[in-house]
């Protein structure tokens, strides 16, 4: 077992953990929690031997195989099911050693090394490798592709299904469902559950750590703390002995009679029984993190829009994607004040699209995209972080969208996203994802805004931050259109869903748990039945068949064209993009003589990363119909 006592720990300067006791057994799965910056990423790299402690001891079983996600994946030529093999040392120590024994013509060691491979199943290790890959979102055809070719999220799916291969005894997993979908997050839960190793997992998605962990540790304030069974109930112990204080008591009572009042109007509103039931139970889970959140710091609400038109938005018969790419087709789709629709749908179906579609982001292949005039847009992707001013601070950020607010009353707002202090005077440039985030929010927050449309907002965000947002955006009078892989997000923040598949977009009856239904029915009706004979071919025509094996080819090859000139401008803009990062890694460049050189140079570094965000997305949607299109063909 893992076993640390009275342990201080520390990194660059600073104090993290003191006098620590945890203790953790053998095929154990644990959830570490806690805000950004506490130290669970550090307690992690002291399991992995690359810090030490200060004071007190961490005792890890010497014989112990460690396994951790990587956080840097490089552009390499390698096909990407070889690069996840490399993920199990032992199964590439033993080919290396066949290798070895076949270069030297030893038969007796040959015989002995492929008896070893069997044992530790080193035939099946391709099967393993593709089916992790398959549960990960990647395609057939893309698991053959080489590392390079795909974008930063899509190496660090690779990087955990490396890590997943892994024979491990203790699994170390940082944030492993910040790249994933709905899709692959459910695949993954059900992977760990099955898990026999001791499991350890830094997440905020509350949802994944219910169904994954027995042990939550707590790091606050130096300390760690750990509570039995999965994250709802370490909230309910939490809240039992933060309510004991009044003041904060007094607070929680706000937030129940605040959420109850929500839940009566939901409850009388609601169309579909089903998701109405599943909102009202997510919605009473939510009350036990009340009293978390009134001590965060975090405190925000949406602004009174002003002005509601209705309706805000109108697509009649609209066709969307990319060049000659067609993604969706005859979307109709209204937006009025009030709604609240999340999107479904599998990697590549167009959910993005839709959303960059809504945000005038896409020009329509054909249809009509009405926008009412009265329209106040509040968009947040993720590359939007990229566009702040890294040479700016919070507070003057707000200062450009409102002249003639006072200092303190931007001050009082901008507090209540946890810029408070210097930190709204820091320069946005050294700040993390999670902070970017933060002011990306706040920024949109400010403008009063009446049609929202947020793709994957919690990415960055911590546990604390993200329930804030979940308690605002209940709030919300205008219209909201999300895409999240965060369950409890969608559970507590919608009204209705729409699946985007098979180039359609239409209302889904049902609730998460029907979807995941949905997902399993899919992969059933795609696989072969067990034991299934594969009819022979029959003896016909066979210049008809080469005819229409032609034709299947002609019709194919508009999509392969697409998907080979996104990978020309993917690896184009990337290598662009590589030499502009060495440029701007010359220490001399950040002299203030050369602060204009600079500021050009973060421009163009922001407009690359837009540009091959965009182009990565016409790949992945390229890649997707081009393997609907050869199934189905």
């Amino acid at each position: 077992m893992i076993n640390i006592r009275a342990m201080t720990l520390m990194r660059g300067g600073k104090l993290l953990l003191q006098d620590a006791d945890i203790t953790i057994f053998p095929g154990h799965h644990v959830g570490l929690v806690g805000r950004n910056g506490t130290g669970k990423s550090s307690l992690f790299a002291l399991l992995r031997g690359e810090l030490q402690v200060e004071q007190g001891s961490c005792d890890v079983p010497s014989g112990w195989r460690i396994a951790s996600v990587r956080q840097e994946t490089p552009a390499l030529d390698q096909p990407a099911i070889e690069y996840v093999l490399d993920g199990d040392t032992e199964l590439r120590a033993v080919q290396k050693k066949i290798a070895d024994a076949e270069h030297r013509q030893d038969g007796h060691a040959i015989g002995r090394l492929h008896d070893e491979l069997g044992t530790i199943g080193g035939y099946d290790a391709n099967a393993r490798a593709a089916s992790l890959l398959d549960g990960l979102g990647f395609t057939p055809a893309q698991i053959h592709q080489p590392v390079h070719a795909f974008s930063g999220g899509w190496r660090m799916r690779l990087n955990l299904a490396q890590a997943l291969i892994a024979r491990a005894d203790l699994l170390l997993l940082d944030e492993p469902t910040n790249h994933l979908d709905v899709d692959a997050i459910f695949w993954l839960e059900d992977w760990l559950q099955r898990f026999p190793g001791t499991l350890m997992v830094i997440s905020h998605d509350r949802d994944f750590l219910d169904a994954i962990a027995q042990q939550i540790i707590h790091i606050e304030h130096q300390q760690a703390t750990s509570y039995n069974g999965n994250y709802s109930s370490f909230e309910r112990q939490q809240a039992e002995q933060l309510a004991q204080q009044q003041a904060l008591f007094e607070k929680e009572q706000a937030q129940k009679k605040h959420l109850q009042s929500y839940i009566d109007r939901f409850r009388y509103k609601a169309s579909k029984a089903r998701q109405a039931q599943s909102r009202i139970k997510a919605l009473e889970r939510l009350q036990a993190s009340a009293p978390m959140l009134a001590r965060s710091g975090f405190n925000f609400s949406f602004r009174k829009p002003n002005q509601l038109p209705n309706p805000l938005l109108t697509l009649d018969k609209v066709q969307a994607g990319y060049g000659d790419l067609t993604i969706l087709k005859d979307i109709k789709f209204n937006l009025v004040p009030g709604s609240r629709i999340g999107l479904l749908g599998r990697n590549g179906a167009g959910k993005s699209t839709l959303v960059k579609l809504l945000a005038g982001e896409l020009e329509p292949q054909a249809g009509v995209v009405q926008l009412n005039p009265g329209v106040s847009l509040g968009y947040f992707a993720q590359h939007q972080l990229e566009l702040l001013d890294s040479r700016a601070t919070p507070l003057q950020h707000l200062q450009r969208l409102d002249e003639k607010a006072t200092e303190q009353q931007l001050r009082d707002f901008i507090g209540g996203f946890g810029f408070s202090g210097d930190m709204a005077s820091s320069l946005v440039e050294p700040m993390s994802g999670g902070e970017k985030a933060r002011l990306v929010l706040a920024l949109i927050v400010y403008q009063k805004p009446n049609m929202l449309l947020l793709d994957e907002p919690t990415n960055h965000l911590d546990s604390t931050m993200r329930e804030a947002l979940v308690f605002a955006l209940q709030d919300f009078e205008g219209a909201m259109v999300i895409v999240s892989h965060d369950r409890h997000l969608l559970r507590t923040t919608v009204d209705e869903f729409y699946l985007v598949a098979n180039q359609q977009v239409n209302p889904f009856d049902g609730d998460l748990d029907a979807y995941h239904e949905w997902l399993k029915q899919q992969v059933s009706a795609s696989a072969p039945a067990a034991g299934e004979p594969i009819p022979a071919s029959d003896k016909g025509d066979r210049k008809a068949e080469k005819r229409q094996a032609a034709e299947r080819r002609q019709a194919l090859k508009p999509l392969k064209d697409q998907l080979q000139k996104a990978e020309k401008q993917m690896s184009e803009v990337s290598t662009q993009l590589d030499a502009l990062n060495d440029r701007l890694a010359d220490n001399g460049l950040y002299d203030a003589e050369r602060k204009a050189e600079l500021t050009d140079l973060l421009q163009q570094q922001a407009s690359l990363k837009q540009k091959l965000e965009t182009v990565e997305a016409a790949w992945m949607e390229a890649a997707e119909a081009l393997q609907q299109a050869e199934e189905g063909s």
